[in-house]
């Protein structure tokens, strides 16, 4: 995805209702899955950086309507965080 334009915001909404601002960072393929890195888009400046996570995500298809979804476990969410990980470091070299 080109940074040319600057960067893409998009909203979720979670379980109980509340609107999530997320930045997108990268997207790849994993086992036919298309995952999707966010960080948090921080609009107060007093937030510590440590606080802010990767937020990953994935495509969904249900009854022919696309929508993002948390990775089913831990261990999903552990192998594409080290997959994003890795492909970040590769695109700062």
């Amino acid at each position: 995805m080109s940074e040319d334009f600057g960067p893409n915001f998009i909203t979720v909404t979670d379980d109980e209702g509340n609107d999530i601002e997320l930045e997108y960072v990268d997207a790849l393929e994993h086992k036919g899955q298309t995952y999707m890195a966010f960080f948090p888009a921080v609009e107060d400046e007093n937030t510590d950086d440590a606080d802010i996570g990767l937020v990953i995500l994935k495509s969904v298809v249900e009854n022919g309507e696309e929508f993002l979804s948390t990775p089913d476990t831990d261990e999903e969410l552990t192998e594409v965080y080290e997959l994003f990980m890795e492909q970040l470091l590769e695109d700062e070299e």
